[in-house]
């Protein structure tokens, strides 16, 4: 993934360490919903209709490519043999493979930096009701307008991402994400209160863990 180049309005004194951050952050929640997806859709294989369940017969080829980064390309498009993420997402459309074809579609083209085309599929994604999934792939949306430097449609949807599934795995994850580009925005007001709201209501989380040294900064921009 690319790295992302400081705003050019955004504060000089704190991008570093804004950067930094948000690159760790974004880094590991595209490394973690690959297997976050895996899980989700062998459980829901036993659930599958009979149409439905040819695709998913035929996403297994396109998800073991996913896991290799030089094959990646072969899972969008497929091999010739074996269809890709994008021909499930059409051929199989309205069904729960094709759905999580599209997570996937949008889950490595931001890998790939094609932000645009990661939005695309990503906002075809219907929720499940997963607390988990569903979480994770608008927060991915969030970090694809993060990447295109679209600060407040990232906010935006980091933000629908922390409220979507109340756990100690994606909201706290979204919450910090959401006092980054808080901070790209210079609401200083806004990402205290993320990172407050991580601090008291999640102690247990991995960000919190991490998080006094971001609400120190910004709290002494207040």
């Amino acid at each position: 993934m690319s790295n992302t180049n400081v705003n050019p309005t955004g504060p000089k004194k704190t991008s570093g360490s804004f950067f930094q951050d948000n690159q760790k952050s974004i880094t590991f929640i595209v490394g973690g919903i690959i297997v976050l997806i895996l899980l989700y859709l062998g459980y829901q294989r036993l659930y599958l209709a009979p149409r439905a369940e040819k695709a998913s017969n035929a996403i297994y080829k396109a998800e073991e490519y996913a896991m290799i980064d030089s094959l990646q390309a072969k899972a969008i498009n497929g091999d010739g043999s074996f269809l890709g993420f994008k021909e499930i997402a059409d051929e199989y459309s309205n069904t729960k493979s094709a759905n999580i074809a599209n997570a996937y579609l949008g889950g490595l083209y931001l890998r790939q930096g094609n932000f645009q085309e990661a939005i695309k599929y990503l906002q075809k994604y219907s929720d499940t009701g997963s607390e988990v999934l569903d979480p994770l792939v608008t927060g991915l949306i969030g970090d694809a307008f993060s990447e295109s430097k679209d600060y407040k449609a990232a906010a935006d949807y980091y933000k629908k991402a922390a409220d979507k599934g109340k756990n100690t795995y994606t909201t706290p994850l979204f919450l910090k994400k959401l006092g980054l580009v808080y901070e790209a925005l210079e609401d200083f007001k806004g990402a205290e209160k993320a990172y407050q709201t991580i601090k008291s209501d999640y102690p247990e989380s991995a960000e919190a863990n991490m998080i006094d040294g971001p609400l120190a900064r910004v709290q002494a921009k207040l």
